[in-house]
């Protein structure tokens, strides 16, 4: 592993093949107070301790090996929030518009304007921490559910529908008591103070 900067949990990690490069973006991270990792390679990068800490990704599009655009594809596959910066000397059309399909921040052509490089990154934080928490929403909505059984999650498939008690009771053959009973207990376990709220947890789902 070639690290050339050692912090617990960076705000920035560049990755490109050229030290000069590394060491210059890490000053200008570094002078606006964003902590900052560098690497030489995606494999050193890959070797780190930490290769889901939040933050910005800058990247190379092209490095030996695996380039910074198959790396930046394969997190794209992988449903990883992480957020990708690309630069590149030699970034055409095609090359940027597949970047950008697959979900990068920006591409930008070295050499890059410091405020072009700025802004993105700190677009990219601020877009992996939204997708961050909404993953911890999706996984807490997904605990609750998974506690619930199969009536409750039938009686709140309906309920997020607009159906009212009555109409649930019909559908399913059982009292208005009934489904009143489940009804308490799917908003109970799912933790949810109002029909809207539920109606979000199962939007949050789908």
């Amino acid at each position: 592993m070639n690290r050339d900067h050692n912090v617990k949990r960076p705000s920035v990690v560049v990755i490109d093949d050229d030290k000069s490069v590394r060491e210059a973006l890490r000053g200008l991270f570094e002078s606006v107070g964003l902590a900052t990792e560098t690497y030489g390679s995606v494999q050193d990068f890959r070797a780190s301790d930490h290769p889901e800490q939040a933050g910005c990704l800058v990247v190379d599009i092209r490095l030996p090996g695996e380039s910074g655009l198959e790396f930046q594809e394969s997190l794209a596959r992988n449903g990883s929030p992480r957020s990708v910066v690309l630069i590149s000397a030699h970034a055409d059309v095609p090359m940027s518009v597949r970047a950008m399909r697959a979900g990068a921040i920006d591409v930008l052509t070295k050499p890059v304007r410091e405020q072009d490089l700025l802004e993105a990154v700190y677009r990219g934080i601020a877009e992996d921490g939204a997708r961050r928490i909404e993953a911890s929403s999706r996984a807490g909505v997904e605990a609750r559910y998974a506690a619930l059984t199969d009536r409750e999650r039938q009686i709140m498939g309906l309920v997020v529908t607009g159906m009212q008690n009555k109409q649930i009771a019909a559908e399913l053959c059982i009292t208005e008591a009934t489904v009143k009973l489940h009804r308490g207990n799917v908003m109970r376990k799912m933790e949810a103070h109002s029909l809207a709220a539920l109606v979000r947890m199962a939007d949050i789902r789908t």
